[in-house]
């Protein structure tokens, strides 16, 4: 179907396998609006964690995912900040114990169920980059574009200990690959929305490939499709 503002590009993988810094070249050279989804269960896992709410409990956490705003605002230079009942976190949701917190309270079918409802909105009228764990398989299953992303375990770790470092994050490699190791076992096992590749998606590792060239390769696969 042609939708009115262009395709719905679905970006999965996990962890550390580039989808954010990708996600947002491939937005800003289709003139696309990136929608993190991941950053939405971690402004609700934020929202928790300062509330010390239990993010073991579903229904707690359903509830207040159903009470939390969260909007995703794209700024001029294509970056997008995330806010929290009207609060810029967008720095605050990347701290580690969020990370790992989010990992938990993603997992909840009733939180997924709420903020999915506001994902499948965003997507409806197209022209938009999407990237989390369950885009092309639950959130956009008829996306015109679906890619997986996925690199080396220690490459993805290696990643996301270099991202820490950079915003002052004092924490072990040793400690991000266990936290990675972690985080991908909990995302392939979950009952709910588990990380998989859907049949149709284009596979892409991202191991020995810059952001750049990986972005390339999918605003050549959805230029493709847009001719079609």
């Amino acid at each position: 179907m042609k939708r009115p503002k262009g395709l719905v590009i679905a970006i999965d993988g996990p962890v550390g396998a580039g989808k954010s810094t990708v996600a947002k070249l491939v937005a800003q050279k289709l003139g696309y609006l990136y929608v993190d989804t991941g950053a939405m269960y971690r402004a609700v896992a934020l929202k928790a964690l300062r509330l010390g709410m239990d993010i073991n409990d579903p229904i707690v956490m359903t509830m207040l995912a159903e009470a939390t705003d969260i909007q995703l605002q794209q700024q001029d230079d294509g970056n997008v900040r995330v806010f929290l009942d009207g609060e810029d976190v967008t720095e605050a949701i990347r701290m580690p114990e969020v990370s790992e917190a989010s990992s938990i309270v993603s997992a909840h079918e009733g939180v997924r169920k709420v903020l999915a409802e506001r994902q499948k909105a965003m997507a409806e009228l197209g022209g938009v980059v999407m990237e989390g764990r369950d885009i092309q398989t639950v959130i956009a299953p008829d996306a015109e574009v679906k890619i997986f992303l996925t690199a080396s375990l220690e490459e993805r770790a290696k990643r996301r200990w270099l991202e820490l470092q950079q915003k002052g994050i004092s924490v072990s490699y040793e400690e991000v690959l266990q936290e990675v190791k972690e985080r991908d076992e909990r995302d392939k096992s979950r009952a709910i929305a588990p990380l998989r590749k859907a049949p149709d998606a284009v596979e892409i590792d991202t191991t020995k490939m810059t952001p750049e060239e990986v972005a390339d390769k999918i605003v050549e696969l959805a230029c493709k499709r847009a001719s079609v």
